[in-house]
């Protein structure tokens, strides 16, 4: 892969996209970061929730899947926002702005099914990345999975 390529995104639509998702998921969040399957897949994960209640979000380069988030609507302050989550990107395609397409693809997604607020959970070191896009730390550090995290807000004007 040369680092001049574009990620494309695509919503996760048929059963091979699913199979596509959970392989990254899987590679990053439990062999590499040691989170437990139960703690990694839930209600969101259903066949019955993707494509309704979440929309999964596939990233490609170079016509191999490298990337995958998701996002599905929740409540702030009695208010409706898209909660963005699960963002992760293969190791051996890191380094060449795939993570940022993808939190920009994921947020225009939302944006286009009418969200104007978000909400995330990012990993504690990776708040500058999310900050760039606008969003602001909301509360005390936390843990999630094992992982410190903390809670990070955006309301578009």
């Amino acid at each position: 892969m040369s680092d001049a390529l574009e990620l494309q995104t695509r919503l996760v639509e048929t059963e091979d996209d699913w199979a596509a998702a959970q392989g990254i998921r899987t590679r990053v969040f439990i062999e590499e970061q040691a989170c437990l399957p139960e703690e990694e897949w839930d209600s969101y994960d259903t066949a019955e929730a993707r494509g309704t209640t979440a929309h999964h979000l596939l990233g490609e380069a170079d016509g191999q899947v490298v990337a995958t988030a998701r996002w599905h609507p929740v409540l702030i302050a009695g208010e409706p926002a898209a909660k963005l989550e699960r963002f992760a990107v293969l190791p051996a395609a890191r380094g060449r702005g795939f993570g940022r397409a993808l939190i920009a693809h994921t947020l225009a997604d939302a944006r286009a099914a009418g969200f104007s607020r978000f909400v995330l959970h990012a990993q504690a070191h990776l708040d500058a990345l999310y900050a760039s896009f606008g969003f602001e730390q909301v509360g005390d550090e936390f843990e999630e999975a094992g992982i410190p995290h903390v809670k990070m807000v955006l309301i578009d004007p």
